[in-house]
């Protein structure tokens, strides 16, 4: 049977062509990009190359790019770090409810640590108010971090605006741009931020290295204490092979954008109208227009998402129910509960997301094959009689 992937959103495949830019730095060019000889400094001018590589797609500056193990660490990097570096200005940091696991799990750790953080609600489509974040603005609030875009839901929230009300205020501001990199312009001049975390595996890149963007300027602490690697903000021996298939990766899947993101939008439309049309109680869920191109989320009533998982992996599709990073939790996603779902709903989600090898055929597959699983899961679910009902 032929696999279908539609989870681009939990990982990506490596692109064939970063592949073969990565291969030589595994074992002929595999030097140390600390030392001082030969084939240390030829690792050293393959990671300055990257670093340059990556800082020309985002319009930064070369010196503004630290290499870490990918968004987990780079999110870890910026909220902790910023905290610790800033502490004496003020506890004070603003996030959102719908925040990946790796944002929200530091942030409460920082308050275990004596930090104050707000976590700001977000409306049925998963958008924050801009008036609730002017609001939560205190003279001590030091960093402000809201994601570019939800892992779950696809939802592009309003970053230039936050920017702006933070550059205003004179308060830090990160973005989580794990998901928009790739598929959306990243320029971070344009959108004003102070930090931006990138992931490789989300864009065809390898697993296990990724970048934070530190605006030059920026007061943060290093979280790795070593050698001095990274200009001393990112000890630890640089993966100099995964690297340079990181940078590879994203000038790829930026030369590519332009065309691939409207192909995979009208797929990701085609998925959406005709799953909502086909199948009854069956709800979008993120905003409707301001979504990732690559993401259709939904729900369905009166089933669980873990066994329409399994009833689409037995026909060959691979997608996910809420973020792949939890989706062996049996708790119902963080996200969906923020917009105001009920529990029992949240626990119907499905999550397709595309990616440039999809056809419009395997969609054609997927729409079929989601319909039947929906209809064979309530055949047997115990709201049954509810359903029937409806």
């Amino acid at each position: 049977m032929k696999k279908i992937y539609m989870d681009h959103a939990a990982t990506t495949p490596v692109d064939k062509r970063v592949f073969e830019v990565m291969r030589p730095f595994f074992s002929d060019k595999f030097g140390n990009a600390s030392s001082i000889h030969a084939i240390g400094q030829e690792a050293s001018d393959a990671l300055e190359k990257s670093r340059k590589k990556l800082a020309s797609v985002l319009n930064a500056d070369p010196a503004e790019i630290i290499f870490t193990s990918g968004g987990t660490e780079s999110n870890n990097f910026a909220l902790k770090g910023t905290a610790f570096a800033n502490r004496k200005k003020g506890k004070h940091i603003i996030t959102t409810k719908i925040e990946h696991d790796c944002v929200l799990n530091s942030a409460k750790w920082l308050e275990r640590q004596g930090f104050d953080v707000t976590y700001l609600p977000v409306d049925r489509y998963g958008l924050v108010d801009l008036n609730e974040l002017e609001k939560s603005i205190r003279k001590d609030t030091i960093l402000i971090s809201v994601m570019h875009a939800n892992n779950e839901i696809g939802t592009i929230e309003p970053i230039e605006d936050i920017a702006k009300i933070a550059s205003e205020r004179n308060i830090y501001f990160h973005t989580d741009a794990v998901q928009t990199t790739g598929k959306l312009k990243i320029d971070v001049k344009r959108l004003n931020v102070d930090m931006l975390s990138i992931s490789s595996h989300k864009l065809f890149g390898p697993k296990g290295v990724g970048a934070l963007f530190v605006r030059s300027g920026t007061k943060i602490d290093a979280l790795l204490h070593g050698g001095g690697h990274e200009r001393g903000m990112r000890s630890g021996t640089e993966n100099v092979a995964g690297i340079v298939g990181f940078a590879e990766a994203v000038k790829i899947a930026d030369k590519e954008r332009e065309r691939e993101m409207p192909r995979i939008a009208k797929m990701r439309d085609k998925l959406i109208k005709e799953i909502l049309d086909n199948i009854p109680d069956s709800y979008l869920t993120g905003h409707p227009k301001k979504r990732l191109p690559i993401n259709a989320s939904f729900y369905f009533k009166f089933i669980e998402g873990e066994s329409l998982i399994l009833k689409l992996d037995d026909k060959g599709i691979e997608a996910s129910t809420g973020s792949a990073c939890s989706s062996k939790s049996l708790k119902p996603s963080h996200v969906l509960l923020a917009t105001g779902l009920k529990p029992e709903d949240a626990h119907g989600s499905l999550r397709l997301t595309l990616g440039k090898d999809n056809t419009t055929e395997e969609i054609d597959y997927v729409i079929k094959s989601v319909s039947e699983a929906v209809e064979e899961l309530r055949k047997i679910s115990p709201f049954k009689k509810s359903f029937e009902k409806v």
